[in-house]
């Protein structure tokens, strides 16, 4: 395949222009590792790149798309072979380097995963960066001490990507979880994927105080703000809130109450520039604890031809679970 079918971004006079087009490998990036693109997904960020709502498109010209599956064409990398199985989330995509959103990528070795194999490259894209972010606060909450005998974990935005995915593996884990949604329609939908209680985002969105009554012992976040704000003030003696997001806002109204007074640890979740070992514990602990069943129940496979015509749907939170773009 030496010409491929890419969304390309470019600014023009007036903005930006957002249009699928033809390229060749010569118009790809510096990289040891040629990738047949399989499949893709859009995430939030995604959303905000596609509709200009946020700077994420640093480097112009650029092809979109944070994500991708798919099988190595070439590789000057000793680590991968032609026929391998890879995943790529992050590591400037779709910000700086050419993303997913194309037939073809070239890639630095350095930035990939291999495909575990206990998911087709669909599944992981069923995953993509907001199920691999989910694991992730996971894996922060296990390392400050939050087991299922610790009391409930909050997962806020459940019905969203990162949220429906840690509320389901939460749940596998054992773990009694409380989702927050602004989608009251959602409740059976939660509930299939194993949250016991389900509350309103409004009970969360409020202006905080600096100590509430304690509710849980951990929290997956990924609204940010007075969300976020309100989730620590409630979160129970030596627990532990993940944060990963910033739906609702940038900004954090809390005071240092709850981290002298409880000892309530604040886990910061880099999913873009997390070391190649932490992702690879993150891919396995998927594969070992995401029941794959479930992740079926919250993912629609779509043309990656719509991936624009979705991206305001995921950023006014209309979109339920995961999205799987297949590129071929």
């Amino acid at each position: 395949m030496q010409r491929f079918k890419a969304l390309l971004a470019s600014k023009t006079e007036t903005g930006s222009n957002i249009a699928w087009t033809e390229l060749g490998r010569d118009d790809l990036m510096e990289g040891d590792v040629l990738v047949r693109v399989t499949h893709s997904t859009i995430n939030y960020k995604d959303g905000l790149a596609l509709t200009g709502k946020a700077p994420i498109i640093r480097k112009w010209p650029l092809i979109p798309g944070i994500d991708f599956a798919g099988e190595v064409l070439e590789s000057a990398d000793p680590e991968f072979k032609p026929g391998d199985g890879v995943i790529l989330n992050g590591w400037g995509l779709g910000e700086t380097h050419h993303g997913g959103y194309a037939q073809l990528a070239r890639v630095k070795g350095g930035w990939l995963v291999k495909r575990p194999q206990a998911f087709s490259a669909a599944e992981t894209m069923a995953i993509g960066t907001a199920g691999y972010t989910a694991m992730l606060c996971i894996l922060a909450l296990e390392e400050h001490g939050v087991t299922p005998a610790s009391g409930p974990v909050l997962v806020t935005g459940a019905a969203g990507g990162v949220g429906s995915v840690a509320v389901s593996v939460l749940a596998k884990l054992g773990h009694h979880v409380i989702a927050s949604t602004g989608r009251p329609e959602e409740k059976a939908f939660l509930e299939g994927l194993g949250a016991k209680e389900i509350i309103a985002r409004d009970e969360l969105s409020g202006t905080p105080r600096p100590l509430g009554k304690e509710r849980w012992a951990g929290v997956v976040d990924v609204a940010g703000s007075n969300t976020l704000a309100n989730a620590i003030a409630q979160t129970k003696l030596h627990g532990a809130v993940a944060a990963c997001g910033l739906a609702q806002g940038m900004d954090l109204n809390t005071s240092v109450a709850p981290f002298i007074l409880r000892g309530v640890t604040l886990a910061g979740i880099d999913s873009v520039m997390a070391p190649k070992a932490r992702r690879v514990i993150a891919w396995e602990r998927l594969a070992k604890d995401l029941d794959k069943s479930k992740l079926a129940a919250l993912t629609v496979t779509k043309p990656i031809a719509e991936v624009q015509a979705l991206a305001p749907d995921i950023i006014a939170g209309k979109v339920r679970g995961r999205i799987v773009l297949e590129v071929d």
